[in-house]
Parts: structure tokens; sequence; C-alpha cells
């Protein structure tokens, strides 16, 4: 018979057997309920344990395959099958093949079989031993036709004794672990003691031995020797069960000893508080308060008001408020690291690496903290100088601190005060508060552990100013080197050292800063940057650290430099650095955008695709205004240099009139009221038509959308575009000018030439005219800046006019 097609199993099986009990007459046992223990039966394999015949179990299966098979056996009389073992099968995987089945294994009667959860949960009574004799179906459901075997006679004296052992084993294990009671129980409901046959299956079936060694006891069918295997197997298992009853009372000895050398230990310490052997808590704090202070070098004054607060918190009672107030007090009183110093480092060499290895440009900076370092390893101790850095938005003052910081060796510590209203913030509240602190000096000084930190102040110029007091008076004291030698916080009400401690503050703008705090200050101008020392910040440090920043290799992103230098002159033309970052990392996330699509192409970025990642540029290269009247100024602004185009015409000649426009301040008001004076009272000098402008109205416009516009440096400018369309002649194109004019037609000098050098490079503007007075500054530039530049340095108007127009003034005067 071949139970290996396709058909469906089941059916061909009960064909094959009604065929089969036709033909041969002793195969009747399968399809007859009288036997009880068929011939040809239905196999289920099980994984974990074999089955024994003294069993009663439950038992779970999946429903495929079994799931048909069970519900045929259940509909069966008798509603026998067999069970199996198969070693070394993980449940959930395929069904095993069936020479995996063992060759013994044990006929089972099921009861009360159902579905639960995708499985066949049914009770398994253990009837008899069976063998495999011939495999019918080697596919699932497995079919076998099997012989029972017949346990040969046995010594009955020798068969007593080994089962006396096996019902003392038994007994032992119950006291090991009474959940075998129940077992024992239904083994008792249908065997008696004198069963050894049924008594030594239940024997084995009771052990946790593998299933191997339980199938051996299951191959063995003489009495005897399956006996000698359970009772050793009954023997282990004690021993287990003993190791496990000795760890187990180890372990509550130990328990129960902590818990009682705890109890001892609590009683043990009211014992000593109430004999005061012991320390409370107000002893350990006021003993960890002098050991703190033992460690420093505080001044002598300081000592004195320690001593005292610490007598009065030994007085104090710990649930009192004051108790707590003073406790605090001393805890920042022995935080402040009075007398501790860290030592300087003057290697002006090393300095000078530091400071080129994290800025490029700046060169005149970077002059001036070498030579402030000098100073200061020149007389053994940097102090005395308050150090202010002015300059335009992202162009490194921060930074610079932080290299000055590691220059010398010194803590760092940043605070802004921009927006500061309370003075408490500078020098603390005062005790009588609730929830009162030290100022931000003191917090300093906690915090980096030593008394000689670099402390930044940003933002100086942004202070404010309240009800609740003045912080930019509160740093008075502070940030001169005449009294910060005995600063007194509010909070600690002692006199603190700061001569030692190295004060940097940032500021974009002095306009602001009250005029007794910037007397105060040493200050270092920060200019903008042109395009090359942009290219090179891009190149040394925004662009490694945004590939840092975003875990790229330099192999996976590129932008090429002239890339760069298009996003600088088309995208990023303020004088610092802050927003060509936010381009360039704004250009680098739309390329990792492109990586993670394609991981095997590196992003390169030329010219042509910065449209695509940044859209269209922000500045276009355009001609510059030009014509009778159009004139280009240089201008001075919080955010760097600018260049200005100022425009005049005549609007009509029905009456003598002048006209302002362009958001300008009083200043500049007046400078242009000046202007136009000065060019009406001498245009017959400058060979115009005198009466040009008693029959002129006259409007002079200063572009560049609302941004305000202030400052005594446009006088020069405003007067030639007056005097360009009184002689109805445009000056020198390619020119930019600033300074100041009077009445008498005299430049004066102006500030921030450095930033308008740079705006005028910027926009490729080679011919400038300055204020003579302002030679000395311009002479000081570095050569990078002034490289192909024509300067021409004016006293007195007629020089401007003489470059303008290219003449000379007629001599004389032609006011009238």
């Amino acid at each position: 018979m071949n139970y290996d097609s396709d058909k469906d199993p089941l059916e061909e099986l009960e064909e094959d057997v009604t065929e089969y009990i036709g033909k041969n007459e002793h195969s009747k046992e399968l399809a007859l309920p009288q036997q009880s223990l068929p011939k040809r039966m239905y196999v289920l394999p099980v994984s974990n344990r074999p089955f024994f015949p003294a069993q009663v179990q439950p038992v779970v299966v999946n429903q495929n395959p079994w799931q048909e098979t069970l519900k045929r056996v259940s509909e069966t009389d008798h509603k026998m099958l067999g069970i199996c073992f198969v070693d070394d099968h993980q449940p959930g995987q395929s069904v095993p093949a069936s020479n995996e089945l063992a060759t013994v294994g044990c006929a089972v009667r099921i009861h009360h079989a159902q579905n639960k959860d995708g499985n066949v949960q049914f009770i398994a009574q253990g009837l008899q031993r069976f063998r495999i004799v011939q495999w019918l179906r080697r596919k699932p459901p497995y079919l076998v036709e099997v012989e029972y075997p017949q346990e040969p006679e046995e010594d009955a004296d020798e068969t007593k004794a080994y089962t006396l052992a096996i019902i003392s084993a038994i007994k032992e294990l119950l006291r090991t672990n009474p959940l075998y009671g129940e077992e024992v129980k239904q083994y008792l409901s249908r065997f008696g003691p004198e069963d050894s046959s049924p008594l030594t299956d239940f024997g084995a079936s009771m052990t946790s031995a593998p299933g191997p060694e339980l199938q051996s006891v299951l191959d063995t069918v003489p009495l005897l020797p399956r006996m000698e295997k359970v009772l050793l197997l009954m023997r282990k298992e004690l021993e287990v069960a003993r190791l496990q009853s000795e760890i187990s009372e180890e372990v509550n000895e130990k328990v129960q000893k902590h818990q009682r050398d705890f109890f001892l230990k609590e009683q043990l310490k009211v014992i000593q508080r109430e004999l005061g052997m012991s320390k409370d808590d107000k002893t350990a704090d006021a003993e960890r308060f002098e050991n703190q202070m033992a460690e420093l070098n505080p001044p002598e004054a300081v000592q004195e008001r320690f001593d005292d607060e610490l007598q009065k918190l030994r007085i104090l009672e710990q649930g009192s408020p004051e108790y707590g107030v003073t406790r605090n007090y001393l805890d920042w009183l022995t935080q402040v690291p009075w007398g501790q110093h860290s030592e300087d480092h003057f290697d002006l060499a090393e300095a000078r690496r530091i400071l080129d290895r994290d800025h490029d440009g700046l060169g005149d900076v970077k002059d001036r903290i070498i030579e402030f370092l000098a100073e200061g390893s020149f007389k053994g101790e940097v102090s005395g100088s308050i150090l202010l850095l002015v300059g335009p938005p992202g162009v490194g003052k921060t930074s610079i601190g932080h290299s000055v910081a590691d220059a010398l060796g010194r803590k760092f510590f940043r605070f802004s005060v921009g927006g500061m209203r309370d003075e408490a913030e500078i020098k603390g509240h005062r005790r009588t508060y609730i929830g009162a602190m030290p100022g931000k000096f003191v917090q300093a000084l906690k915090d980096t552990k030593v008394a000689n930190p670099v402390i930044m102040l940003d933002e100086i110029d942004k202070i404010g100013a309240s009800y609740q007091g003045d912080p930019a008076s509160a740093l008075l004291e502070t940030l001169d080197p005449e009294q910060n030698k005995e600063f007194l916080d509010h909070y600690l009400d002692v006199r603190m050292d700061l001569s030692k401690v190295l004060f940097i503050c940032t500021a974009n703008q002095l306009d602001t800063i009250p005029r007794p705090l910037l007397d105060r200050m040493d200050v270092i101008r920060l200019s903008g940057y042109i395009g090359e020392e942009k290219l090179a910040i891009a190149k040394h440090h925004l662009l490694p650290r945004l590939l840092k920043r975003a875990g790229l290799l330099k192999k996976q992103f590129n932008i090429t430099d002239a890339a760069m230098r298009q996003v600088i002159e088309g995208y990023a033309r303020e004088a610092g650095v802050r927003n060509l970052e936010k381009l360039l990392h704004k250009v680098m996330r739309k390329g990792i955008v492109k990586l993670l699509e394609a991981p095997d192409e590196p992003i390169k970025v030329g010219v042509s695709d910065l449209q695509e990642y940044l859209g269209q540029p922000t500045f276009r290269k355009e001609k510059a205004l030009k014509g009778v009247g159009v004139v280009t100024g240089l201008a001075w602004t919080a955010m760097g240099g600018a260049t200005l185009s100022m425009e005049a015409t005549r609007v009509h000649t029905s009456q003598r009139g002048f006209k302002l426009t362009g958001q300008l301040g009083d200043v500049m008001k007046e400078s242009a009221e000046i202007a136009y004076s000065y060019v009406s009272s001498n245009l017959k000098r400058f060979k115009g038509d005198p009466g040009f402008f008693d029959k002129s109205f006259v409007h002079l416009h200063v572009p560049e959308g609302a941004t305000p516009k202030d400052g005594p440096s446009a006088g020069v400018t405003m007067a030639t575009a007056l005097l360009s369309i009184a002689r109805r002649e445009a000056p020198q194109q390619n020119t930019a000018m600033t300074g100041e004019l009077t009445l008498t037609g005299q430049v004066l000098p102006v500030g921030g030439i450095r930033e308008k050098v740079i705006a005028a490079r910027r926009q490729k503007i080679s011919n400038l005219i300055l204020p003579e007075a302002n030679r000395g500054d311009y002479e000081e530039l570095p050569d990078y800046l002034t490289e192909g530049l024509t300067v021409n340095f004016a006293r007195h108007y007629n020089d401007v006019f003489q470059v303008c127009f290219g003449n000379k003034p007629r001599t004389g005067s032609s006011v009238h």
C-alpha cells in the first residue's frame, strides 16, 4: 500500500484501510470497537519528553496537520492513537520526518479534544507500550502497524524490593515538592502500590530527567532493568531537590541575617544618639563645611565671617527656617575658590598658533591680543585690563574669547548680559530675600573652581534697565581694575578680589554702551570679512564643522571653491560669516537627500548647481548708478560697512527749495543742509551757474529702502551730488567717498575706515576719497585690503572737486 500520494491523506487512508481489512481478517482491530488495543493506529510525535503508560496528562498539538486526524480518532470507539518521542525537534518548526520518531511509544486514549488558539488540546490516558513494526504512511498523518511487547516473568522478591525502594523515593519527592501530590492521587485512582510496572513508569514520569534518558526507560520492557534505571533517575532527582533545598535555606538565612542586622544598626544609632556618641546631620554639615574651608586660603575677614556663621549653624535647630538660610550661605561661601589660582601660560608662539588655528584673517586683532599677552608675560600676570571686542554679528567675537582662554590655559565662563534688567544678576540678592542667590560672578568662580578665570560678558551693548535697577551701573565696580579688588556681592557680603579675572566683553556697537562703562574697557574692533577671507573661513572652519555635525566624509560631499565664492558674493554679503554657514548647511542638507537616494554617488556642488540648492541669488551683479547727480558714498552700520548711492535732481524751476528723503536721521539732515549751503555759496568757484539754486527746487534722495541712516560722514557725498546737477556734469565713475563737510569747505575725519574700505572692495570700487585726517587709519590697514585701490586724501572740498570733475576750482569766493 502506498500512502504518500497527493490525494487527501485521510480519505485515501480510509479507502486503503477498508481495502486492507477486506483482504486480511487479522487487521480488523483498527475498525472493530470491541478490540481494546488496535494493531494499526495513527502516530503523533511529541518533542518535550516521552509519554508513559501510567500517565494522564493534557497534550497540546498544532491544528495543522493534526486536527483532522484527532477528529477521526475521537469518533472511533476505541479513541486510541500512539505518541512517539522526537529528540532535538524545536516546537513551531516543520513536522518531523518519520525516521526521527522513536520506535517504542505509548498507546493513549484521548479525551475531551478541543480547539484553542490555533492548537488542539486533549487529555491523554497512557495505556500500553508499543513498538512500530511497519510504517503504513510516512507523511502526516502517520499510520503504523504496531506490536505490544509482553513483560517477562521476574523474581517476585527482587521485584518487591525494588517496588518498595521506588515507593520510598516517591515519598521523599513528595516532601520536596508538594505539587507531585496531585499526580500521585491520579495514579492511585487507577493502580495500586502492588502494580510494579505502572509504578515504575509513574516514578520515571515524576523526574525532570532529559527526554533521551526517559525514552531509554520506555524502551526497556523487562521490569527489573527498567526499575534499576528509574531508581537511578529518582536518586538523581532527590539529590537535586536536596541541593535546591539547601540553597534556599542558605538564602533565607542570609536575608534574615540582613534584616536582623538592619534593625540592630537602627537601634544602635538611636542608642548612640541618646548617649551623645554619634553625629547628627547638623554636626555632619558643620564638619563638612570646616573641611572644605580648610582646603582653601580665604582672607582673614572671610574666615571670621565663616566662623561666625558656623557657630550660628551649630546653635540653630534643624527645623527652623534660619537653619536652611545659614546652611545655604555656608555652602556658597565654601564653594568660592578663595586663593585658588590656575597658572598662566605665556608662550606667545603657542598663543599665535591657537589664534591662527581658530580664526582666519583678523590679523590686527590677533596682533593686539598677542601684545596684551606679551605685556602680561613681561610683568608676570594678566590683570588690570578689560577687553571689549566690537564688531558686526558673526565675525567671531565670542570664539576669540575662547581662544584667549586656551592660549592662557585658563578656565572659561561665558554669560550674556543682553536684555538683563536686574542688577541682582550682577551683585547678588541680599539674604533677606526668599530664594536669594549670589550674582553671576560668584557663580562663575564656583563653576570654574579658580579665582582667575576668563569671564566673557556677551552683548554688553544690549544690557537693559528697569525699576529693579540698572545692571550697567552695577558693572562699573566689576569692570574697573581699581575697584574690583574689593568687589562686594550682596549675598556673600564679604569682599572678593576679581582683579585676577580676565574680563572680555563683546558688542555690536558702542553707541548704546554708557560712557562711564565704556571708559573702563580697552576697545578692539573687529571689522567684516572680504570675500577671500570668507572663502578661507568656509574652507578651514565652517565646512569641516558642518561635515562633522552631519556625519559626512569629505569624499561624500564636496563644494568647489568657485561655488563657495559665488555663495559669498551672491547670497551672503554681510560682514560676518554666520549667514554663510547657514547657507552651506542648507546646501549640505539638500545634498544628503540626494546621497540617501544614491549612496554610491558622491555629491559635488558647482556654480551651476547653486540655483537648484539655494534658489536665485539675493545679490546680483548690477551696474553702479551713474549719471548727473548720482554719487556713491561709504557708510558704517552695526552690521558692517556699506555703500550708499545718493541722488540729486532739479524738480522744477518755479521757486527755490530743498527736499530730503531716504529715512535720514537728524545728523544727516544737518549734513545735507550744510552741503546745500556750501555748494550754493561757492557755485561760481566750481564753474557752475551762480543762480542755479535761486530758481530751482532740488530733491536729494538716499536709497537703500527703509534702512535708517544717520552719522556724520556723508557731507562731501551730498555736496558732490548737488554740484553735479548744478554743473550738469556726471562725477568720475567707480569712485566712492566719505567725509564730513563744514560751511567753509573743510573735510572732517570720520570713523569706520576699515569697514568702509571693505564695503568698497566688496562692490569692486577701486577709487576712494577719504579725509586727510584719516590717512593714518588707512595706512594701518593690512596690504591685502589696500591692494589695487587708488585713494585720494582730501583736506578741503577743493581736493574732492578736483578728483570728481577733473579740474581745479577757481580762486576767490563767490558768496553772494
